[in-house]
């Protein structure tokens, strides 16, 4: 028998995607989906009066016998059938009838493969978005748990990784945050603009329903827009090929790209700060960071979320070019793309924001070598200062900054070239026309005086854009889990509570494991690409 190690296996669903978003795109999802569909247009064609010889087409009999069969998938006799006739829309036709013997003559009526298939995509890539959209604000949450904190931590800013005037740890991170919100408005301008394809046809004209409701119009206009309701949408797009545009699918991996980016940035930025040991990202007790080099701590969270990123960049070109491409009413040619490109953009981007929740969640700064870095540096920043304190003590502003430009250079060779430490306010202090003490010019070095206005700008941009967005979504399932779940010791016992009150059981299940078995609360890695993971449960 085979244990499955003897054919590949992708490494998004055995590594990073949780089982909640790996649901959304299992075979059980898509089937009962169609089923779904299949029921939601025969009761629109009951419910609309499709008759023949003035007898109803569809009875409730055969509608009840659909649904008493829409979740129990019977895959084998789908799976043989498709073996014959090489079709997979007409396989689970066949395999749904064979459940459902009245009612088989009527499912699929008066619709093409599209029906199912697009429909179902549209409403799988929909569910996939609000997961990624929970996901993405809860990590929100945790930058601007961490930006608040440590909003008044005075640390060098960088421009072209060259010191800077100083910012704080904390208004670096709301740059972070800034990014991701951008990406949280293009999702819900996505997520709010998703419709339907509704049920068209084969070339988008409806001219089977003409056929099946004798050409009355105003009949078959309510078609689509009851449809879309009995699946929880607001309406279809109103006018189609065979399929909705793949234009759809490209918005779609564009706002999951958007993401992957604003990950990439801030994982960088956490790894050149790790390099600096002023930031680091959390390092479980047991974990190994080299088989060579036992003493390395490499940001290996942070470099998954930048490789896993650079994937879903480039995957989002998947879905342009085979937008661009599509000839007139439809072509196949997107199909076996779709297959790969739509979800595995998703599943990446889902194992990206668990690593992003774990990494901002556990980051840990050390503000003494922070210091340390911004002593070295603040001299230099604070010359300003100091020629303004000079000039009021009598001193010539020209002749002073001409003075600085040179001590500066001596004291920057000093450091570069003989290693010794930044002499700069000694320098100055052993210069009479500065007319000031060593002390003086130590009194000037303290960081927090040239932070500029971060902390008042992480508190605006915290109250004004950040709080009201969370503040409004507050509640989500899995935030409400990770609350409960901080002391799990003592709080197994209350699962079937969230169970119980969970509307979608398997969701919920899955939540619950992916929460648990989160990375920096068990599982342990080789290099980012090792061969071997080790997931632990502790209780």
């Amino acid at each position: 028998m085979s244990t499955g190690t003897d054919r590949y296996q992708s490494p998004l669903s055995e590594r990073y995607a949780s089982k909640e978003m790996q649901y959304i795109f299992s075979p059980d999802m898509k089937f009962r989906t169609w089923r779904k569909l299949w029921i939601a247009l025969a009761e629109t064609e009951k419910e609309l009066g499709l008759s023949q010889d003035g007898k109803p087409v569809i009875t409730d009999e055969q509608i009840e016998e659909l649904k008493a069969h829409a979740e129990d998938i019977n895959y084998d006799v789908a799976k043989e059938r498709e073996k014959l006739v090489r079709h997979d829309v007409m396989s689970h036709v066949y395999a749904y009838g064979q459940q459902c013997p009245k009612a088989a003559g009527i499912i699929h009526l008066g619709a093409t493969s599209c029906y199912v298939g697009d429909n179902t995509d549209i409403i799988v890539m929909t569910e996939a978005l609000k997961l990624v959209r929970k996901k993405l604000i809860n990590v929100m949450k945790e930058l601007a748990d961490f930006a608040d904190k440590y909003k008044a931590q005075p640390t060098l800013a960088f421009t072209h990784f060259q010191p800077a005037q100083p910012t704080t740890v904390g208004k670096r991170a709301t740059l972070w945050l800034q990014e991701f919100s951008l990406d949280l408005e293009d999702l819900d301008h996505v997520l709010g603009t998703m419709k339907l394809l509704g049920s068209k046809g084969t070339t988008g004209t409806q001219a089977s329903f003409l056929e099946l409701f004798n050409g009355d119009q105003e009949t078959i206009d309510k078609i689509d827009p009851m449809i879309a309701a009995k699946m929880g949408f607001k309406e279809c797009y109103p006018v189609s090929g065979q399929t909705y545009s793949r234009k759809v699918d490209t918005r779609v991996a564009n706002v999951l790209a958007g993401i992957a980016a604003s990950a990439h940035k801030m994982s960088n930025d956490i790894r050149l700060l790790q390099h600096l040991k002023e930031v680091e990202e959390p390092f479980e007790k047991n974990q190994i960071g080299s088989s060579a080099m036992a003493y390395k701590r490499n940001p290996m969270r942070s470099e998954r979320i930048a490789s896993l990123s650079r994937y879903v960049m480039i995957d989002a070109l998947n879905p342009a070019i085979t937008s661009a491409t599509q000839w007139f009413e439809r072509t196949l040619d997107d199909s076996a793309n779709k297959r790969l490109s739509v979800p595995e953009g998703f599943l990446a981007i889902d194992g990206i924001l668990d690593l992003c929740l774990n990494v901002v969640d556990g980051l840990v700064v050390y503000d003494k070598v922070i210091t340390k870095h911004m002593m070295a540096e603040l001299p230099f920043m604070a010359t300003e200062n100091i020629m303004m304190d000079a000039v009021k003590n009598g001193g010539n502003r020209q002749e002073l900054h001409e003075k600085i430009r040179q001590l500066s250079m001596q004291a920057g060779k000093n450091v570069k070239e003989e290693g010794r430490d930044n002499n700069l306010l000694e320098l100055i202090a052993a210069d009479p026309e500065f007319n000031l003490t060593l002390e003086q010019l130590q009194a000037t070095m303290e960081p927090s005086k040239y932070v500029g206005r971060a902390p008042v700008q992480v508190d605006a941009f915290l109250a004004n854009v950040v709080n009201p967005v969370l503040e409004k979504n507050q509640g989500g399932d899995q935030r409400i889990i990770e609350k409960w779940l901080k002391n799990r010791r003592s709080t197994v016992v209350l699962w079937p509570v969230f169970l119980w009150n969970c509307p979608n059981k398997h969701i919920m299940f899955a939540l619950i494991s992916n929460i648990i078995r989160r990375p920096h609360r068990g599982i342990s890695d080789g290099n980012a690409d090792g061969n071997s993971v080790q997931k632990m449960w502790h209780f």
